[in-house]
């Protein structure tokens, strides 16, 4: 099968099923999703030729058979998205078993892909090789004869090799690689090239073997490394954390170290892991640079292994988030939701200054099952107050955020929000009392993605109410609050 073949035959599918697709409630108004089948990480965001190309890992013959490719988006404003054939297909030697993550760079016009290429033999056992492929027209990719352009991991590694990230700097092309040692250790590897064909070990530049970082599991995945602020920040997901207290509560987690890199030695002096995001779902972020100067982020509302969803019976799985700026903030990286977006809004109602005293409210125009809300809780004296979204009493559904004043911990509880019943419903982190709590919510038909205190903390989950389960209700215990809120429909 040559690549047209399988383009053509990843075509029948979505065809086959798109009206069985489209029907789903599920189905998001906003937020990128494939055609049919299974969506997971994001790869190669890029900025080039007055466009933005957001790729990700693909496989549309879900839950019939496995056939990782690159699907494929192209955007000129970062809103409204085209989606374009598949642009890597699973088809060589070094990539039988599936296009795996990675990212991409501009090569003097053409958009270049760096890619990991999975094999396995007949034993089942993996091999993975760094690979390019190459378009002219940002549409029609072309593996070189070259590939793979990195055969083998390097010694005292697992094959456990993946997930390249690239990016230029003073001249050269660097890439760290998600890895494992040998004593199942995770870690990442920095790597340098003058040509992206020819690729040279710099260094390991941090892994769970250093004891200040050993807790941090057996592999670490989907590495990024840029500069924000100048300060460099590498950011990973570690595989085989264990939950401590509030912290690392998924199966797999995300997260970040601030540090400085040489670029010479592979030396990377840091400080303490931070997770990015609190919610039960969010995995494998990729981050570019735009020409206007942003650091954007965009990530899967998903997590491996994690293949639970209403959405399977009707023949696709999983979202990307919406795009995030990133910026820095007291030594913490904060997320905050792409200006872009409010260009989704429509017809705002807000109120000002609404007292809550011991007591639930509704407020009228305040609803719906796809919108953007803006919420200032200000208080004195207040033991909890929040917000129960997607409510419906009849049914017993909410999506419940709110804040514990006492213990000084905001949670997000999702135990009734019609799918998931598992006793592990909460997520909860620190915020301080300081008689203010901001919450920026942007929900979509079956997700939610929460922005506390202008980003200092996020929480992003899939959810799935049933279609009347629309109410907003804001309440407070113990205490009064004044809110302000300003909602959008989108």
């Amino acid at each position: 099968m040559n690549s047209l073949e399988f383009i053509k035959k990843v075509s029948y599918i979505e065809e086959k099923y798109r009206d069985k697709v489209e029907k789903d409630y599920y189905r998001q108004n906003y937020h990128l999703m494939p055609k049919v089948g299974f969506m997971n990480d994001p790869n190669g965001l890029i900025e080039i030729n007055g466009e933005y190309h957001v790729f990700y890992q693909y496989n549309p013959f879900y839950p019939d058979e496995k056939h990782v490719c690159w699907g494929h988006f192209r955007s000129k404003d970062l809103i409204t998205w085209e989606c374009l054939p598949v642009a890597l297909s699973p088809l060589e030697w070094y990539d039988s078993h599936g296009c795996y993550s990675g990212s991409a760079v501009n090569k003097g016009g053409k958009l270049v892909l760096m890619y990991t290429g999975n094999v396995k033999d007949s034993k089942g056992e993996r091999e993975t090789y760094q690979c390019l492929a190459e378009s002219s027209d940002g549409v029609e990719f072309k593996k070189p004869y070259i590939n793979p352009v990195i055969k083998n991991q390097h010694e005292g590694y697992t094959r456990h090799f993946r997930d390249p990230k690239v990016w230029k700097h003073n001249d050269k092309w660097y890439m760290v690689l998600g890895a494992q040692r040998e004593e199942e250790k995770g870690s990442t590897v920095l790597y340098c090239s003058d040509d992206l064909q020819n690729w040279s070990i710099v260094h390991e530049i941090l892994g769970s073997n250093l004891s200040k970082f050993d807790f941090l599991g057996y592999m670490w995945e989907c590495p990024n490394l840029f500069t924000l602020d100048n300060k460099d920040v590498l950011l990973f997901c570690p595989q085989g954390v264990d939950k401590q207290g509030d912290l690392y509560n998924n199966i797999y987690q995300c997260g970040y170290v601030l540090g400085s890199l040489n670029y010479e030695t592979g030396e990377f002096s840091c400080g303490d892991f931070l997770e990015l995001d609190r919610g039960f779902e969010f995995y494998a972020p990729q981050v570019m640079k735009t020409s206007d100067g942003r650091t954007l982020l965009l990530g899967w509302m998903g997590l491996p292994d994690r293949e639970v969803s209403p959405t399977i019976d009707n023949r696709w799985l999983h979202c990307l988030t919406i795009i995030r700026e990133l910026k820095m903030k007291d030594n913490k990286v904060v997320q905050k939701p792409l200006r872009e977006l409010k260009r989704l809004r429509k017809g705002k109602v807000e109120y000002k200054n609404k007292i809550i005293k011991d007591t639930e409210t509704k407020l009228d125009g305040i609803n719906g099952d796809s919108f953007e809300l803006k919420c200032k809780f200000e208080f004195d004296k207040v033991n909890q107050f929040g917000i129960k979204m997607r409510y419906n009493s009849h049914k017993d559904e909410e999506i419940l955020m709110f804040y514990d004043a006492i213990n000084e911990k905001i949670v997000f509880d999702r135990s009734k929000d019609g799918f998931h019943k598992e006793a592990d419903a909460e997520r909860k982190c620190f915020i301080k009392n300081n008689g203010k709590v901001k919450m920026h919510i942007f929900m979509d038909k079956s997700s939610v993605e929460i922005f506390i205190n202008d980003g200092e903390e996020t929480f992003t989950s899939r959810i799935y109410p049933s279609k009347d389960s629309k109410d907003i209700v804001f309440y407070s215990k113990g205490g009064e609050v004044r809110l302000s809120v300003d909602h959008w429909q989108i």
